[in-house]
């Protein structure tokens, strides 16, 4: 029977995730709470409402069929989401797509039959197919058994991860990774506990041993404003990646808050709502922190 996993979105024509043009496959769930997220709705480790008000007129659909009577009007749409049990049938009759559910069930063939209706796309572009999330090694089985299908149609495979695993996870895949996509966000662990949720321990324990196993990284530095883009961490994340093996790149990439309308959509508070995007004089001055600890550095 063909594993199942929770995933919550399949991108097609990606650009970013990868070399050349692929899918991209993104889990459900994250071990990490980074507060600037731009995914704030795979963090849960089950499907997710959410709400946005601007489409909503009204109706009382949702209002009718929520067997838990989560759901009021008054004015206003207010959900109780502390008894709303994430069924999704509001969701199914909500004609304007102001309720959604993010996250569902879908099997290996499933994810399969999306990603092989592009392989032209793929082969003429010397692309493939990126798992991403959320944290695609929280569901390692699923992974796996998605890893070994790609390979048996002979795509190209990226895994997007914060690293967040314990090792044998990520020596039973590594075989069949062709690229890691591995994000470094800061070297201190009580910063990192602060501003990620969890020590940063065990993930640099991981980028240094998928190092020294060959297996082919490429380090991405999320760069926020305020939190990790002070020259002490960037130095320090230059010196680390420095020592490793067969790694002499790292790409930048600057914070955005496109996100922000996905947290009021989940009923979360944005705790980095007064942030700015780092200017392209801040992203390449930080580069050149970088790039004087001997680092080759792709802004993006």
């Amino acid at each position: 029977m063909s594993e199942m996993g929770l995933i919550f979105d399949i991108k097609k024509y990606s650009i970013n995730d990868g070399p050349g043009i692929r899918t991209t496959v993104f889990f459900q769930g994250c071990p990490l709470a980074c507060q600037w997220c731009h995914n704030p709705e795979s963090q849960p480790r089950k499907p997710v409402l959410m709400y946005r008000a601007n489409r909503c007129v009204l109706c009382g659909e949702c209002v009718d069929v929520c067997t838990q009577h989560s759901i009021t009007i008054n004015g206003t749409v207010k959900t109780d989401r502390a008894t709303c049990e994430g069924c999704g049938t509001c969701a199914e009759v909500c004609f304007n797509g102001a309720r959604e559910l993010s996250g569902y069930q879908a099997s290996v063939d499933q994810v399969m039959s999306e990603v092989l209706r592009d392989t032209p796309f793929y082969e003429s572009s010397g692309g493939g197919v990126t798992f991403s999330g959320g944290e695609p090694l929280l569901q390692h089985r699923f992974l796996l058994d998605l890893l070994h299908a790609c390979h048996e149609h002979g795509l190209h495979t990226v895994v997007d991860t914060s690293g967040f695993a314990a090792w044998d996870v990520l020596n039973s895949l590594r075989e069949y990774v062709d690229l890691f996509l591995f994000d470094l966000k800061l070297m201190d662990e009580e910063r990192h506990i602060r501003y990620a949720g969890v020590s940063n321990k065990l993930i640099l324990s991981n980028l240094k041993q998928l190092a020294e196993t060959g297996s082919a990284v490429y380090i991405r530095i999320p760069l926020i404003p305020g939190i990790n883009d002070d020259e002490e961490n960037l130095r320090r994340s230059a010196e680390f990646i420095r020592a490793l093996p067969n790694i002499t790149g790292v790409e930048l990439m600057g914070y955005h808050d496109l996100a922000a309308a996905k947290y009021q959509a989940l009923g979360l508070d944005y705790r980095l709502k007064e942030l700015k995007a780092p200017g392209s004089e801040q992203l390449q001055s930080s580069a050149s922190i970088l790039e004087r600890a001997g680092l080759q550095v792709k802004i993006s």
